[in-house]
C-alpha cells in the first residue's frame, strides 16, 4: 500500500511525505540529505516495503515540502520530523538519516528518545567540523547568484566518485539537486554551517548502525569517532561509494542495512 500525504507543521507550512508497506508492520523512517528529496531512498523502499512501513519525506525547503520563512536550524528540522511522526501515529520506529538527515534525526531523538527503536547513521555526523561556515556561505552565495544548476553539477561530481557526469546515475542526481529551490537550499546552509547535536547521543541506548561510503573522504572515520562510544553500535563501509551510498551502490547498501533492520524488528516482536 502506498500513501502520499501532506503534513501540516505547527509553525506553518507542510511536509510532503510518502508511506509504503503494509499497515501494522514496523516503522522505518528515512530523512534525506540537503539538496535531495524522498526519492533518494527509492532503492531502499522497494526492498523493505514488503515487511516494513517505510516513511519518507522531503525536508522543509526540498522536494514538494514548503519553503521555510528564513534560515533553518537542526532543532527546527528535528521538530519537523517529530511533527511528521506524530501525524502518522508512529510510536516507535527505526530512524535513518543521510548526511543532513543525521542531525535532523538526532534532534528528533533527543525530543522523544522513547520513540527510537534503532538509529542508522549514513554519511553524516552529530557535530559539524570546524571551519565549515565559509564553505556553506560560498555555496549559498553561488546558488543565489548562478542558480542550482551549477551547484548540482559540482555536487554530483563530489558525491559520486568514479561516475561519469553523463551517466544516468549522475544525471538523475544532478536533476534532483537542480530542482531544489534556491531558498530551501539557502535555509539549510545556515543549519549546516555550524551545528552540534551530540547531546542527543546520551539518549541512544538503542542499536545503532553507522554506514559510510568508502570514498567519502574523512566521513567513515568521523562516524566511527563520534558514534563509537555508544553502547550498542556497529559500523560498515560501502565499497566504491561516495557521499550517497544508498543511491550510488544500492545493492551493497541494502545488503548492509536489511539484516540490521530485520534483527531490530525481531527483537521488538520478542519484547514482552
Amino acid at each position: 500500500m502506498t500513501r502520499i500525504i501532506s503534513v501540516p507543521l505547527p509553525d506553518g507550512g507542510q511536509l510532503n511525505a510518502r508511506i509504503d508497506g503494509p499497515s501494522g508492520a514496523p516503522w522505518v523512517a528515512f530523512s534525506n540529505s540537503v539538496m535531495t528529496d524522498l526519492s533518494i531512498w527509492d532503492a531502499q523502499a522497494s526492498v523493505l516495503s514488503d515487511r516494513f512501513q517505510v516513511l519518507r519525506y522531503d525536508q522543509r525547503g526540498h522536494g514538494d515540502s514548503s519553503l521555510p520563512d528564513g534560515p533553518m536550524s537542526f532543532d527546527g528540522y528535528g521538530a519537523d520530523l517529530t511533527a511528521l511522526l506524530d501525524h502518522c501515529g508512529v510510536t516507535r520506529c527505526v530512524l535513518i538519516g543521510l548526511s543532513m538527515g543525521v542531525p535532523t534525526c538526532l534532534a528528533a531523538a533527543r525530543a522523544r528518545p522513547d520513540r527510537v527503536a534503532a538509529f542508522v547513521v549514513v554519511d553524516g555526523v552529530a557535530r559539524s567540523a570546524a571551519g565549515r561556515e565559509a564553505f556553506w556561505t560560498e555555496r549559498r552565495e553561488t546558488a543565489r547568484a548562478d542558480g542550482m544548476a551549477r551547484i548540482a553539477a559540482e555536487t554530483a561530481a563530489r558525491w559520486l566518485p568514479d561516475v561519469d557526469a553523463g551517466a544516468p546515475l549522475a544525471q538523475g542526481l544532478i536533476a534532483m539537486i537542480a530542482a531544489t529551490p534556491v531558498e530551501g537550499f539557502a535555509a539549510a546552509t545556515h543549519a549546516l554551517a555550524s551545528y552540534d547535536q551530540s547531546a542527543a547521543l546520551a539518549s541512544l541506548t538503542c542499536p545503532v548502525l553507522g554506514l559510510a561510503g568508502e570514498k567519502d573522504g574523512a566521513m567513515p572515520d568521523a562516524i566511527r569517532t563520534q558514534f563509537g562510544p555508544l553502547p550498542d553500535v556497529r559500523f560498515d563501509t560501502i565499497p566504491g561509494a561516495g557521499h550517497v551510498p544508498n543511491f550510488q551502490c544500492p545493492e551493497a547498501f541494502n545488503a548492509a542495512l536489511a539484516p540490521f533492520l530485520d534483527a531490530v524488528a525481531q527483537d521488538q516482536q520478542e519484547l514482552p
